[in-house]
């Protein structure tokens, strides 16, 4: 499997879940027929999806105080906002205190803007923000206030789109310029249509791998169960590997039955459009995120309805997991408290174990937030990349103790032994002591 430097690489299997060796898992969108999804609403039943539009574009016009539960923002983030756009804002979280200097962030369902222009002052003249919206009178409150943000904080880097969050290839607004231009009165016109809509797939609203964080305040609570899948699909497709989404919504701490789903008084209230709360991490899971965390969770529930508690919960998970494993002679020990852990490859770490790891989880723990719970290890002989041989990363394998191999896992060898960093003859030993150790 050794090849000159810049050779492609052998396909190196076994593969591991996350650890593969052919390349990004392909995203696998729906069809997305333009023509029938203009009328369609956010939500799921047309009264429900009905309900949602009305409801928030009266509340650009005038403050629904009972819309989303109340919180408190960094201040100094807050004196150059407009009244208009504080007034009207409706959230459970502040997503963007995870922006940092310098990134490309997306806002989906901006609605008035203010994260967005938190996240302006946030990110600095050298960040992008980009807010995804499809409200018409939320947009026209974000976009009239975007100059005098920018004159006040002294750049302009903010950007509102009309679109559906479950669909960040379609820039509504130059569809409905080219429907205006080109209305659409016959077979023909439509199939014209459906040709020119696919122009989306190539040069999409916000591209592939684009984006370092992806924002959200109460709002994927109101997109359609039949379309959240492909939302959150939207959210890794945007994302630049190590990225990561940063959601803040409304979640319960039982599934909520069909008879509340179906009220459009409660849907466009943040209230039965709420996930379950532990299924709200699996659907990032799923999608092939990982270290998928709880960072905040609102103690008291915000409102209970028939026995069930629905309260703020802002959800961290990264893309990064998926790659090609090869073996670069690397360690990493887990420090604890816990006994042992277990990642999103299925990797069990014991705690005080060396354990061998391939180069992508070594980096990946190491830039992660799981770095301050290991200790990194590297080899004495660093192993050149085009030295590098295909890393077994399938969990049995790798989630075991280096003696008596770890309880209720397969015990047969490791592919390596971890202690193999030292070099390769890990046995050998000094003469003398070192004076600068001892």
């Amino acid at each position: 499997m050794r090849g000159p430097a810049g050779a492609a690489r052998a396909d190196p299997r076994p593969r591991g879940r996350g650890c593969y060796p052919t390349g990004p898992a392909k995203i696998d969108l729906r069809s997305r027929n333009l023509t029938i999804r203009l009328d369609k609403d956010t939500a799921g039943p047309a009264s429900v999806g009905a309900a949602v539009r009305d409801r928030y574009s009266a509340a650009s016009k005038e403050a629904e105080a009972a819309l989303c539960c109340p919180i408190d923002y960094d201040p100094r983030y807050l004196r150059v906002l407009p009244e208009e756009v504080l007034e009207r804002d409706y959230g459970c979280g502040d997503p963007s205190k995870y922006c940092k200097e310098g990134d490309v962030v997306v806002d989906l369902g901006s609605g008035g803007g203010k994260i967005c222009f938190i996240a302006s002052q946030i990110v600095g003249p050298t960040g992008v923000v980009h807010g995804v919206d499809m409200t018409d009178d939320m947009l026209d409150l974000a976009r009239r206030n975007q100059s005098v943000v920018a004159e006040r904080i002294g750049w302009s880097n903010t950007t509102f789109h009309k679109g559906y969050i479950q669909d960040l290839k379609t820039d509504l607004d130059q569809v409905e310029s080219h429907l205006a231009a080109n209305p659409i009165k016959s077979v023909a016109d439509a199939q014209a249509f459906e040709a020119w809509a696919a122009r989306f797939e190539a040069d999409p609203m916000i591209a592939d791998d684009s984006v370092d964080v992806v924002v959200s305040n109460c709002v994927l609570n109101l997109v359609g169960e039949d379309k959240r899948a492909n939302m959150i699909d939207e959210i890794f497709r945007v994302l630049r590997r190590g990225g990561k989404a940063a959601i803040s919504d409304i979640v319960s701490d039982e599934v909520v039955p069909r008879h509340m789903k179906d009220d459009p008084e409660l849907w466009s209230g943040c209230i039965s459009g709420a996930w379950e709360e532990s299924e709200f991490l699996r659907v990032f899971e799923r999608a092939g995120f990982h270290a998928v965390t709880i960072a905040e969770r609102q103690e008291e529930p915000w409102r209970t309805v028939e026995g069930i508690e629905f309260r703020s919960m802002t959800v961290v998970a990264y893309k990064g997991k998926q790659g090609f494993c090869w073996d670069h002679n690397q360690s990493v020990v887990y420090k604890g408290p816990y006994k042992a852990v277990l990642d999103d490859d299925g990797h069990t770490y014991p705690r005080g174990e060396r354990m061998a790891v391939c180069k992508k989880t070594f980096d990946l723990l190491k830039a992660g937030p799981y770095a301050e719970n290991f200790v990194f290890v590297e080899p004495r002989d660093s192993v050149a990349a085009e030295d590098a041989v295909p890393f077994d990363c399938s969990p049995p394998a790798h989630a075991m103790t280096r003696s008596t191999g770890w309880e209720g896992l397969s015990a047969a060898a490791p592919r390596r032994d971890a202690r193999e960093s030292k070099g390769a003859d890990y046995r050998e030993t000094m003469d003398g002591c070192d004076p600068g150790c001892c």
